[in-house]
């Protein structure tokens, strides 16, 4: 389950138990959505409390990310305590075109994606 937050600049996402491909897809439409209007969009996820994601999950990331949305977001704010999503975040650097940064506090990642 997720839970989306948004300002005109800032995407706000938290995913909660098992991410799922579902999830995925309303993140999708409220980013597409958000990138139709003039200007910056950030995204912040927060992850603290996903247990899991699915494999279809995966690869949609990689879809939207890294071959339809390339240079469409500016700043990527990760938060998480898990070694493996912040190793995934920084792979992921090398195939998107925005500024990823791994938090552990909340307000610090938000702070960072809301500002310009």
């Amino acid at each position: 389950m997720i839970t989306i937050e948004q300002t005109p600049t800032l995407l706000n996402i938290a995913a909660l138990g098992e991410f799922t491909l579902a999830d995925f897809k309303r993140f999708e439409e409220h980013a597409l959505f958000m990138l139709k209007s003039p200007g910056t969009v950030n995204l912040l996820f927060d992850l603290r409390d996903m247990i899991s994601y699915t494999v279809d999950v995966a690869w949609e990331e990689i879809k939207f990310f890294n071959r339809e949305h390339l240079h469409a977001f500016s700043k990527i704010a990760v938060i998480t305590d898990d070694q493996w999503i912040t190793w995934q975040a920084w792979l992921s650097r090398m195939f998107v075109d925005a500024d990823i940064r791994v938090f552990t506090d909340y307000e610090q990642a938000k702070t960072w994606a809301a500002a310009a």
